[in-house]
């Protein structure tokens, strides 16, 4: 077994093998960019070495630095984790050529796998069922939008390399087809270095099941069964489960089997997923599934896997990359229970999800549940980091496990409503409110599921008039506790002749809140709109400089407590002018200086978190002024200026 591998990723996914190899006895190096530099998974490794600027391709992408760093600090093994490098083959033969492990599959096996055309060719021929489509070199917009004609429409364009939907678009009809297939080429380039697509019949109502393969350099090949990942928002998982709702033992059968003969077929080694599209319109049958993808590494959601198998994917990873044969036959591996996967992001979802920032002033997971139930979190933060713009806004993986579907889901929501998280905003409310759906809590299920219920799914409920008094009191710095052992310090809110009553200005959205606070006859009395509110005793209540978080449920209600002192000028300044909703780049910009556009009209792409976000005109009017292609802006960013109607 190795005594000191390096991890060549970061986050929680770092955090995660530092984890599992401790356990082993083995040593971690971690590389990191300069924005990680206290970073917890930083903290957590044995050694750490700087490869960079905060830009992934000045760091994490810097294959050549990685392995300069692993030989510098004497690691055998370099362990990919998922994303960034570890499913590059030029990597794996970098690393090789180093004299240096890989911990993960062989670079023929991940060319094999990488481009989802090819992959696609060899499953046929490995006899996996494919989804209709065309998988071919050309990639002229005549021929693409010929071929989805013949494929017929809905069609889905997809980017040939990588995943998380990235490069991924949904078309209805053959006039939308241009636009979507030039977005989709610019994020595929942006995000993989390939703007190659491939198009594919779109199932109406399709579910996303995954299988766990594993193999070895023996010969050996087992599956883990199967992951339902159909819970998604613009093609990224959102709560995964296993095993599968609904899932019968022919159906079983038969997808596991062809996710071991995809994996035996190029001679896989390591762990491994096979993505398989279900159509789920008449229930799950065993003639209604294709192989959409393999990737060729550890998943995100690998945990619901090992919660319901108890094996640790990590150690067999290390266990295999050393030469060992597979710890369990097929026979020996046991499905047991129920287990979901929440990620937990920085982002609103009432504005569609965009992603977020800020710093997390009030961070608390909680650490049991009910009887008969496991919580388990995964995260690479701590209470005061910062949520980065350059990385992927992921805060925490929460995951739950009982003895069925029914009581795992209950854990969850649980775990949700008890989960406090403050400094930036989260999407805790708008998972809790999908856990608790009628239909995913019975397990009907599919991949539109979210897209056709978000309205109801993100409506955040407006606080409560007790949530509104605990705010106050926050902000009021009112307290029943004496400030230290004077005798005079014991009377609270005490003043000569009546209580001292503290006036409180807070801010809900747009919506301005005045209260005033006292303490009269031992008890802390709030006044807002000439109520009179007991302040509430049990308040769940997170509060630093300028602001107030009170957490009802899963639903976390930020107030702030505005500055009088704040630049009016700078507010008068964007009165009729279209902000940037987030950090990020200027792909394209659509429209001029002097054009007159209309509400709802697409202005420019912002590229942001390795995501392409359209900026619609938010009424009509003429452009004043426009942002330039190519400009990074900061949140708050004047994009657009209108002239004065």
């Amino acid at each position: 077994m190795f005594k000191k591998i390096l991890i060549a990723n970061r986050g929680e996914i770092a955090c995660r093998i530092i984890r599992t190899a401790r356990r082993m006895g083995i040593a971690t190096v971690a590389v990191h960019s300069d924005a990680d530099a206290s970073a917890l998974f930083v903290r957590e490794a044995d050694e750490a070495v700087r490869i960079g600027p905060a830009p992934v391709s000045e760091s994490y992408l810097r294959g050549d630095r990685i392995v300069e760093a692993a030989l510098a600090t004497g690691a055998e093994a370099i362990h990919p984790g998922y994303g960034f490098l570890s499913e590059n083959p030029g990597f794996v033969d970098q690393v090789a050529a180093a004299g240096l492990v890989f911990i993960g599959p062989s670079a023929a096996s991940i060319r094999a796998m990488g481009l989802k055309d090819a992959a696609k060719a060899l499953m046929e021929k490995a006899g996996v069922p494919v989804v209709p489509g065309y998988h071919g070199a050309g990639q002229a917009l005549v021929l693409l939008a010929g071929k989805a004609k013949e494929i017929g429409y809905p069609v889905l364009i997809k980017a040939r390399a990588g995943g998380g939907g990235k490069g991924m678009r949904r078309v209805d009809h053959p006039d939308d087809f241009a636009d979507a297939l030039a977005s989709a080429k610019r994020e595929a380039k942006a995000a993989f270095g390939d703007e190659a697509v491939l198009i594919e019949k779109y199932v109406e109502k399709p579910r996303h099941i995954e299988v766990q393969v594993f193999g070895d350099n023996h010969g050996n090949a087992v599956h883990l069964f199967e992951r339902d990942c159909s819970a998604q928002r613009r093609h990224q998982k959102v709560i995964e489960e296993a095993p599968a709702p609904g899932m019968t033992a022919e159906m079983r059968s038969a997808m596991t089997d062809a996710a071991v003969k995809a994996a035996k077929a190029i001679r896989y080694s390591g762990a491994g997923t096979i993505e398989f599209i279900v159509d789920a319109s008449e229930g799950l049958r065993p003639d209604r599934f294709w192989f959409m993808e393999m990737n060729t590494r550890l998943q995100v959601e690998h945990p619901v896997t090992e919660m319901v198998t108890g094996v640790d994917l990590v150690e067999w990873q290390l266990r295999v990359a050393a030469g060992e044969k597979l710890p369990l036959s097929q026979d020996q591996i046991r499905l047991s229970g129920h287990a979901f996967e929440a990620r937990i992001y920085a982002e609103d979802p009432t504005r569609d999800f965009l992603p977020a920032i800020g710093t997390l002033h009030h961070l608390k997971f909680p650490a049991s549940g009910a009887e008969g139930t496991a919580i388990r979190i995964e995260t690479g933060v701590r209470q005061g980091d910062a949520i980065s713009p350059f990385y992927d806004p992921m805060i925490a993986k929460l995951v739950v496990h009982a003895a069925d579907r029914s009581g795992a889901l209950a854990a969850l929501g649980a775990a949700l409503r008890h989960t406090e998280i403050a400094g930036s905003t989260v999407n805790t409310a708008f998972l809790a409110a999908l856990a608790a759906d009628a239909d995913f809590a019975s397990g009907d299920v599919d991949t539109g599921l979210i897209g056709r219920r978000q309205a109801a799914l993100t409506a955040l409920p407006p606080p409560s008039a007790e949530a509104a008094a605990a705010a106050a009191v926050a902000a009021s710095n009112a307290s029943l506790t004496p400030a230290g052992a004077d005798p005079w310090d014991a009377l609270a809110g005490y003043a000569h002749w009546s209580p001292v009553r503290r006036k409180v200005a807070l801010a809900y959205g747009e919506t301005d809140i005045t209260a005033s606070v006292q303490v009269k006859a031992g008890r802390i009395v709030v006044e807002i709109d000439d109520l009179e509110r007991p302040a509430p005793a049990a308040a769940r209540v997170a509060a630093w400089p300028g602001h107030v978080t009170v957490f009802e449920g899963a639903v976390a209600h930020s107030f702030k407590a505005p500055d009088p002192f704040a630049d009016a000028a700078d507010a008068d300044a964007g009165a009729g002018s279209l902000r940037a909703p987030m950090p990020g780049l200027v792909k394209v910009v659509r429209a001029s200086v002097g054009e007159h556009v209309s509400k709802g009209q697409a202005l420019l792409v912002l590229e942001a978190m390795k995501m392409e976000h359209t900026i619609a005109a938010p009424h009509d009017g003429e452009v004043a002024e426009i942002v330039a292609e190519g400009q990074q802006v900061t949140d708050g960013t004047v994009l657009v200026r209108f002239a004065e109607a």
